[in-house]
């Protein structure tokens, strides 16, 4: 465990999480707390990382008829699904904290 919380701690201090150091969750324990902020936190960094891969995809993809033209949207759509729920329990989570 004490591997997995150094890897965090060094996300957290660097550019990938911004902001990522997550409040308490009062009757939770200290460690799920913190796993379920760094979670949300990961999340949303997959969110993004989904909509710029459906962006690339739609950049290089084959525009024909019969290309499945649809596949980049369907990158982009579950990115900004992960961005929204990530979002809104980072905020929930938050104004329970507070």
């Amino acid at each position: 465990m004490s591997a997995t919380n150094e890897l965090f701690q060094t996300l957290a201090a660097g550019p990938l999480i911004p902001g990522g150091t997550p409040k308490p969750i009062p009757g939770v324990g200290s460690t799920v707390s913190e796993l379920i902020g760094y979670g949300l936190w990961l999340l949303m960094l997959a969110g993004v990382g989904g909509v710029g891969f459906g962006v690339y995809k739609l950049a290089v993809s084959d525009k024909s008829r019969n290309a499945g033209g649809s596949e980049p949207f369907k990158w982009m759509g579950g990115g900004v699904a992960a961005l929204l729920l990530s979002g809104s329990l980072i905020s929930i989570l938050n104004g329970i904290a507070a």
